[in-house]
């Protein structure tokens, strides 16, 4: 089972974790935490790997819906906005949201699954399409 919705980005990193910041504001996605993994694994293990942060966006609506039909949802909520280099490329990848149905099994969860996953796919869309979160 793919758990994850990417998109390739011909562009630096720096100009791609700008990109996605503003189209995840675009889509109603607040960015409460940001984490440059690879900053914290060079200081922390002198290990050295490509440029990838983790944004943790979060739509307070959506969050509040799911959460109000599993309090433990929060575990498998898609918040987490990965942005990496990838060879030539920048990667930007989201949880996909249906998954929270496929381990739950809470059918309950479809609604919000279907409006996160028409909001993040417009995220990554919008990426991809000249002229738009630039």
């Amino acid at each position: 089972m793919r758990y994850d919705r990417t998109v390739q980005l011909d562009t630096d990193f720096a100009t791609a974790v700008a990109r996605t910041r503003d189209a995840l504001a675009e889509q109603g996605f607040g960015i409460l935490t940001e984490i440059d993994v690879a900053a914290t694994l060079k200081a922390k293990l002198d290990h050295d790997m490509e440029d990838y942060v983790i944004l943790g966006a979060c739509n307070p609506s959506l969050a509040h819906r799911a959460l109000d039909t599993d309090r433990s949802i929060g575990l498998l909520l898609p918040c987490n906005v990965v942005v990496r280099r990838d060879g030539d490329h920048t990667a930007v990848q989201v949880l996909d949201p249906n998954t929270m149905i496929a381990l739950t099994e809470l059918d309950a969860l479809r609604p919000v699954a279907e409006e996160a996953t028409r909001r993040l796919d417009a995220t990554l869309t919008s990426l991809t399409t000249p002229g738009t979160s630039n």
